[in-house]
């Protein structure tokens, strides 16, 4: 899944991100809740178009435009106005969410500012909820020491080390986002995510062309762990 961001309201970079996720060999992609933007990306790509939101009530417009997926995260955005969310707020989102929406896919991710166990309890608390999907979290706490592949495996080790743990405890697909690349997106299906969400690695480029090599990149790191997971909902998530 190719991410554009939840608070990314940028026609012209949703498009590029759209385009290039279409265009690198990703099987989703996850865009601002947003109708307009959820007509233009279905305008663009026959990807299965995932909305993000922290705001149940925002969610019937977009999937009546055309959005086939809802989730309840991407977070990073209010991270840095200082905003976290508790386990307990999570819970309620999702309930009120499967309320408004009960037969719509629903990903929720786990926030990283909770420690690990807490994560892995909150992954349990929302699979018997019923989410479908649950999503890891982590590379906006991850300061790497070093440049190069090393950096980047310190990058992702936070948001690896919640896939690892959460698709033990749960048995729906985790997916593995947040600070991954295609050095460390292969070592997520290692973890046990039954796929990988990209953001920042597509949609902080600078032009189109950029973003599908980035993409097609990470798409072909992927094909190392090809087979090793064989489910309908592992090959819908891969990437």
């Amino acid at each position: 899944m190719i991410i554009s961001g939840l608070q990314n309201f940028n026609r012209d970079n949703v498009a590029s991100v759209v385009t290039a996720a279409e265009k690198g060999g990703a099987t989703h992609v996850d865009i601002a809740c947003d109708p307009e933007l959820v007509k233009l990306a279905i305008s663009l790509t026959s990807l299965p178009v995932c909305v993000s939101s922290v705001d149940p009530t925002a969610f019937p417009a977009a999937v009546e435009a055309g959005a086939l997926m809802i989730e309840i995260g991407n977070y990073d955005s209010f991270y840095e106005m200082g905003v976290v969310f508790s386990p307990e707020q999570i819970l309620n989102l999702t309930k009120e969410t499967k309320r408004i929406l009960p037969s719509v896919a629903l990903s929720v991710t786990v926030p990283h500012t909770l420690s690990l166990p807490d994560q892995v309890k909150l992954a349990e608390m929302l699979e018997q909820e019923e989410v479908d999907i649950i999503q890891t979290e982590g590379g906006k706490c991850s300061n790497p020491s070093n440049s190069g592949v090393l950096g980047l495996i310190e990058k992702a080790s936070p948001t690896l080390a919640a896939a690892y743990s959460i698709s033990r405890a749960v048995k729906i697909p985790v997916m593995c986002s947040s600070g991954l690349s295609s050095v460390t997106a292969p070592m997520a299906i290692t973890a046990g995510a039954a796929g990988v969400g990209i953001g920042s690695a597509v949609n902080k480029l600078n032009d189109t062309v950029a973003m599908i090599a980035e993409v097609r990149g990470i798409a072909s790191s992927l094909k190392i762990s090809a087979g090793r997971h064989s489910t309908p909902e592992v090959r819908a998530l891969r990437l």
